[in-house]
């Protein structure tokens, strides 16, 4: 890839390939940088052909392209609340031939900015999310201010974000998220207003401890019981990669809550 305008220079990023070589990447060297979590939130979201599909907090675009990458159609648009990052989208989704919008917007923005920057309340299938989770208090700040935004989150964090899912979600619409384990209550509190049919799904480093992730699928208005899924282990034992997770980050299977 070329370096495009208003992007780090060529010491200040790489290049780096999801999806068993599916996608390519170019992200900041330093700071927020995709990984496992964007890989495994696109492998939970259920998407169709048409359908639009919003990433808030998309950074570079990783969980947001890896989904339009498995599911051609779906009419993307990316949300990032910083420029350079958004910029960063931009060239790759067109480095990976995927059509997509990029929006540069707080996520905690109120709706009038929403609809000023062509986001319409009640207009989309799905929204996808891996908003800031780190706990400030346990959490000490990065002296990079874009990965503190990136990754710590205020006590309002997730609320907004969810608030912000549920306006722009239809009725029958599914938010899709990825958060600390740690932070089940909160996130349960959360999506107690206005979400039902919740479908949680564990992450575990290795068997022997406990979650360090949970990946969530809840329905704008829904009404089916909770499901709980069987945990997902990235390592069989410590060192041992999971075949299945390594068949997940290669693209070559999806998650359960893709699936419903």
């Amino acid at each position: 890839m070329t370096e495009r305008p208003g992007e780090p220079s060529d010491g200040e990023f790489t290049e780096d390939w999801f999806l068993g070589g599916q996608l390519c990447l170019r992200q900041p060297k330093s700071g927020h940088r995709a990984g496992h979590d964007a890989i495994l939130l696109a492998a939970a979201t259920a998407a169709r052909p048409g359908d639009r599909v919003i990433d808030f907090g998309a950074g570079v675009g990783a969980a947001g392209l890896a989904v339009a990458r498995r599911v051609e159609g779906i009419r993307l648009t990316l949300v990032e609340i910083d420029a350079a990052l958004a910029g960063l989208a931009r060239g790759n989704a067109g480095s990976n031939g995927i059509a997509a919008d990029i929006i540069v917007l707080d996520v905690a923005s109120g709706v009038d900015a929403f609809v000023a920057a062509g986001l319409a309340a009640d207009s989309v299938d799905a929204v996808l999310m891996n908003p800031p989770f780190n706990d400030p208090a346990r959490h000490r700040a990065s002296p990079e201010k874009a990965r503190e935004i990136a990754h710590v989150a205020t006590e309002a964090t997730l609320e907004g974000w969810v608030h912000a899912a549920r306006r722009m979600l239809k009725s029958g619409g599914a938010l899709t998220l990825i958060w600390r384990a740690d932070g089940l209550t909160e996130m349960l509190a959360a999506l107690g207003r206005g979400f039902g049919s919740l479908a949680i799904l564990p992450v575990h480093g290795d068997p022997d401890a406990p979650a360090i992730r949970i990946l969530v699928r809840a329905v704008k208005g829904g009404r089916a019981p909770t499901r709980l899924y069987p945990a997902l282990m990235l390592n069989d034992k410590p060192a041992s990669p999971n075949k299945q997770v390594q068949a997940v980050l290669a693209g070559k299977e999806v998650l359960p809550l893709a699936r419903l």
